[in-house]
């Protein structure tokens, strides 16, 4: 049950986890946290923790079509990986399109955006400062139970 409550937080398939958990144990450190961090740092994720979108499934279609600026370049695959200093903008043709404008215009109401992000809500932009840390991360998950779920 974590494990597909981690999938659909993300809206990701069983494959696209399963690599994502391969990676993390490969790493150094605690696998659940690395994992939980590598699937933070995914563009969609980004562009949803920015504000830009209401929901993942909105931010996955932002990117899917091309709305998506990553360092000057776009960038249409949601799984894309945003390094620490990389610089998420909305494109120029898109920033007049209603729900972008909406994000411009008006205050947040949900909650701030998470301390590794640096968010310009009017300019459309966020910049990842640092890598998260789970602390951070605002997903609700034992992911300790899904690494005994992948680790079998």
């Amino acid at each position: 049950r974590e494990k597909q409550r981690l999938r659909f937080q993300y809206h990701i398939s069983e494959k696209q986890l399963q690599r994502a958990f391969d990676q993390a144990d490969r790493g150094s450190g605690r696998t659940g946290h690395l994992l939980i961090e590598d699937l933070e740092t995914r563009l969609d994720a980004v562009v949803l923790r920015a504000g830009f979108a209401k929901t993942i499934y909105q931010a996955r279609q932002f990117v899917s079509h091309r709305h998506i600026q990553v360092n000057g370049d776009r960038v249409d695959r949601p799984g894309f990986r945003v390094q620490p200093g990389d610089v998420v903008t909305v494109t120029t043709r898109s920033r007049t399109m209603a729900p972008f404008r909406i994000v411009a215009e008006t205050q947040p109401t949900g909650a701030p955006p998470p301390t590794y992000l640096q968010v310009d809500r009017g300019a459309l932009l966020a910049v990842l400062n640092r890598r998260p840390t789970r602390p951070e991360i605002p997903v609700t998950c034992d992911e300790q139970l899904v690494v005994e779920y992948y680790a079998r």
